[in-house]
């Protein structure tokens, strides 16, 4: 009897991973070159999002999470490894396929304001903007711009310049901007950077409106922490790879609305794992080696009751 063909098997196993989530990827490596330097921003990176997960990417900054984002987002293609959305091999696309992959599939929500609004165009005209390029009357346009102002609560600032805009009312307004074209992923880069805790808190709180009442798929990519209180999982990046994730407990889901912004820290929301990538490997953080007081490369591993303890 001939051995089970292993290429056929992974192969197979993708298709299942491809139908359950908008988003794979597989073991993404990012290699940038200069004339002196090789830095390796992703790692044989492995990921995946359900449709219509509220998720957030936080790591340090040289972390890859800026990488990942941009190959999300169809901006940058990996060195090795491979992308699928909805689906589909996002670098096997022509350049004209990933044209209409990012003015249709993928929305984006920059830290700096000046990336996502004109300056000489009111708020509602930046909303109405985006839709310049679809089969849309004027009338239409504008109603659907305005519709998009008043769910995220900014119509009231319709007629207003961005220079007349707090940063957080900027930032609503590039929400409304990102969603005009109706996009199956909403990515935001570092969305509450720039603005004080009070105008985050109410950024978030945007970001779980939006993906409880249209289902979009959101990624929050962010080196803030606080972050992780509002969303479904949390996925902790450091070196190229995923490290941790932290998963929301159901009863705290179920809590979320009632609580307080200076109660949440004081509850615990979500569950925190270890990823084990295809080759069996895990990455064990900076703190968790400080406190098992393991300060080399060699550790200790053995199986006690069906537990797997790591010492030194």
């Amino acid at each position: 009897m001939y051995p089970e063909n292993n290429t056929t098997v992974e192969n197979e196993n993708i298709e299942e991973v491809k139908k359950d989530n908008i988003l794979v990827c597989d073991g993404l490596v990012k290699l940038y070159k200069t004339k002196d330097v090789e830095v390796m921003a992703l790692q044989g990176l492995e990921l995946e999002i359900g449709r219509g997960e509220l998720v957030a990417i936080i790591g340090k900054s040289g972390s890859g999470k800026s990488t990942l984002l941009n190959m999300i987002g169809g901006l940058e293609k990996p060195t090795t490894g491979k992308l699928y959305v909805d689906g589909n091999d996002l670098f096997a696309m022509p350049e004209k396929g990933l044209v209409e992959y990012r003015r249709h599939t993928v929305g984006f929500v920059w830290q700096n304001s000046g990336q996502n609004l004109f300056p000489y165009l009111t708020a509602l005209q930046n909303v109405e903007a985006p839709l310049y390029f679809e089969n849309m009357s004027q009338k239409k346009r504008k109603e659907k711009a305005l519709s998009l102002m008043k769910m995220i609560g900014i119509d009231h600032k319709a007629n207003s310049y961005p220079t007349q805009m707090s940063g957080g009312e900027q930032q609503r307004v590039a929400i409304a901007v990102a969603l005009a074209h109706d996009p199956k992923i909403l990515l935001a880069d570092e969305p509450t950077g720039a603005v004080d805790s009070k105008t985050s808190n109410m950024i978030q709180d945007i970001f779980r409106k939006i993906n409880q009442e249209t289902g979009i798929t959101i990624i929050i990519v962010t080196h803030d922490i606080s972050l992780a209180n509002k969303v479904s999982r949390v996925i902790m990046i450091a070196d190229g790879k995923i490290s941790t994730e932290k998963i929301m407990k159901e009863q705290y889901r179920q809590q979320l609305d009632k609580l307080t912004t200076e109660s949440l820290a004081e509850v615990e929301s979500h569950e925190e794992y270890s990823i084990l990538d295809k080759a069996r490997r895990v990455q064990l953080s900076q703190e968790a080696l400080e406190m098992a007081g393991i300060d080399s490369n060699k550790v200790r591993v053995e199986v006690k009751d069906g537990k797997i303890i790591i010492s030194k």
